[in-house]
């Protein structure tokens, strides 16, 4: 019989201007290479509009962080090419990767958006963890 090995994945919540940014991070152990130090994490996001004003994401900013003290930040326009418009009760999701150098890290940021009366949200992502699951 085989060993089936169950990770436990969390997921990561932040509320902010009435929008609500879920994370869930993963590990891809096909696509890493731990012997060259490259740790490829995808991570699944959910936007939440939770409020009653349309609102358009701008902007991205994160903060990624490994366990060996190397820090990048990251701004860009949209996201994964796309400047998403969600209505109240609606909900973006996407879904991207980052490679770390360590085993293990975390990301942050925030999303700028807009209303459709044109004030600026600065809507925040939740601190996530990034940890592989390797095991000999």
């Amino acid at each position: 019989m085989d060993n089936i090995l169950l990770m436990y994945q969390p997921t990561f919540i932040e509320v902010s201007h009435d929008i609500s940014v879920e994370v869930k991070p993963v590990y891809l152990e096909q696509e890493s290479s731990p012997v060259s130090n490259k740790h490829v994490f995808a991570y699944f996001i959910s936007i939440n509009n939770l409020g009653s004003r349309t609102v358009k994401l701008l902007r991205r900013h994160w903060l990624i962080e490994d366990s060996i003290g190397e820090t990048h930040e990251i701004d860009g326009e949209g996201v994964i090419g796309q400047k998403p418009t969600i209505p109240p009760d609606g909900e973006h999701s996407y879904n991207s990767f980052c490679v770390l150098n360590s085993y293990k890290g975390s990301m942050k940021g925030f999303y700028t958006m807009q209303t459709m009366d044109d004030q600026v949200l600065k809507v925040r992502i939740p601190k996530f963890l990034l940890i592989s699951h390797l095991l000999n």
